[in-house]
């Protein structure tokens, strides 16, 4: 990929405070990290949802990135129809958000919809980033860990590193 064409790319879940600003944070720490910056014109995170718009990350997910020393700053958001025009890849966590995403795409839009589980490239994880609201830090860490992951895979693949 050349640096002519600067991609973006959003991240979705449900309602946008744990695994999507998770994933947000991690992957824009990743590029920054490995000064891809230029690469990239946006990216930012959403839910499906709109029962946490204008929150703060749920503070499990602010801490598990904050243990890892990867800044997290966002507030919660839906998203939209007009979205899918401003972004290259839209990205979701699990298959209800794939299911909600496709119903809301306007046709012929510029966004592709994939789930982060798609750059699981050796079956490390499980393909999907399961929502760890309901229970303990655990599968914070863990989401954590693929958000990690798929970032890395993400970028070598897509921007062919």
């Amino acid at each position: 990929m050349t640096q002519d064409k600067k991609i973006s790319v959003a991240f979705v879940c449900l309602g946008n405070i744990c695994r999507s600003p998770m994933a947000e944070a991690v992957f824009r720490h990743a590029v920054k990290q490995q000064n891809l910056e230029s690469y990239f014109e946006k990216i930012d995170s959403f839910g499906t949802g709109n029962y946490h718009v204008g929150g703060d990350p749920d503070r499990r997910s602010a801490a598990t990135c904050k243990k890892h020393h990867v800044p997290v700053n966002h507030k919660a958001q839906q998203i939209r129809p007009r979205h899918f025009e401003e972004f290259d890849y839209i990205i979701c966590m699990d298959e209800s958000n794939l299911r909600n995403l496709n119903r809301i795409k306007p046709k012929n839009s510029r966004g592709e919809i994939y789930l982060f589980g798609s750059w699981n490239t050796n079956n490390r994880f499980n393909k999907i980033v399961d929502d760890p609201y309901y229970g303990g830090i655990d599968g914070f860490e863990y989401n954590f860990e693929q958000v990690t992951y798929f970032s890395e895979e993400f970028l070598k693949r897509e921007l062919a590193l």
